[in-house]
């Protein structure tokens, strides 16, 4: 389906992903420090799902834009799953990347815009605190 609406995706029918793009500059951070953010920020083990929010559209998902980052994140797979870091075998898909698709405006910004509703505050909130724990060294200002 192209250019869906964001109620669209979260009924679970179109086939897509919720999922953020980032965009970064190399010389600033590097793709490794990206990917080791991402298996840290979130649980790589539960098929179709993110804390409360369930169906395929929240499945844990790595899009590749070229060959080098599909061999990087394939490898951090790998190695998280050969050390046994997770109880559970890690679903992640690492899958070649098409096209992203923007959220309508309301989405933008979300969890700065809506922090004291009580999915930000009880299930957002508590991952930025310990992503900013795991990662004080390496942020900004």
């Amino acid at each position: 389906m192209d250019n869906p609406t964001y109620k669209e995706v979260c009924e679970g029918t179109t086939g897509h992903a919720e999922v953020i793009q980032v965009v970064y500059d190399p010389s600033v951070i590097s793709y490794d420090t990206l990917l080791e953010a991402f298996w840290q920020s979130h649980d790589p083990t539960t098929l179709n799902r993110q804390g409360n929010d369930v169906g395929p559209q929240y499945r844990s998902v790595v899009f590749y834009h070229n060959a080098g980052q599909k061999e990087k994140a394939e490898k951090y797979k790998a190695r998280l799953e050969a050390e046994k870091v997770f109880d559970k075998p890690i679903v992640t898909e690492i899958s070649p990347f098409s096209k992203f698709y923007v959220a309508e405006n309301y989405h933008q910004d979300y969890y700065n815009q809506n922090g004291s509703q009580p999915y930000c505050y009880y299930v957002i909130r508590p991952k930025l605190e310990k992503f900013k724990k795991v990662f004080a060294d390496r942020m900004g200002s």
